[in-house]
């Protein structure tokens, strides 16, 4: 009797102890201030499949960032990915390119950030939540977005794939 009690209280702060463990990592996923280093950009994907919020930001292999927020600009018809990233790897010229990948055929995406010169740089946005708001800054404008592998292998079985003028 008196084992099965004490193997009761056990479990129980075994239970406690992985509750508080998932709410912290729920309530601090993805989050990251620009007090902490960190700097808002923002860039627009035609599809962001296997984006959320707290998905990695990579450049080079290396992880720079997270993903704060994916909203979905109805207008457009885009979906709007605001990222927190290292104010290290500033400055970032202009004709930077954010795609998003995959880490493996079974799932698991990441943003990558390759960076290129253009006719500028990106500038940081002084205000925060204004990266979206018009002025055009923090803003990375060239994006690929994500492959669907599933269309891509459909294409393939159906024989689409490289059906030209000549076939």
């Amino acid at each position: 009797m008196r084992d099965s009690i004490l193997e009761t209280l056990v479990g129980g702060v075994v239970i406690s102890v992985a509750a508080v463990f998932l709410w912290f990592t729920l309530a601090r996923g993805g989050e990251a201030s620009p007090s902490q280093g960190y700097i808002e950009l923002g860039v627009r994907f035609n599809s962001a499949s296997g984006i959320d919020r707290g998905t990695d930001v990579r450049m080079a292999g290396v992880k720079i960032g997270t993903v704060r927020n994916v909203g979905l600009d109805v207008a457009r018809a885009e979906a709007m990915v605001t990222l927190a990233v290292d104010n290290r790897i500033f400055p970032l010229g202009d004709g930077t390119t954010a795609r998003i990948q995959s880490e493996s055929l079974l799932g698991g995406s990441y943003i990558n950030l390759e960076p290129a010169d253009g006719f500028g740089e990106i500038e940081p946005c002084v205000a925060p939540d204004a990266v979206f708001g018009g002025s055009g800054c923090g803003e990375i404008l060239y994006a690929q977005g994500a492959i669907d592998l599933m269309t891509l292998f459909a294409s393939f079985a159906t024989g689409s794939a490289g059906s030209g003028p000549d076939e």
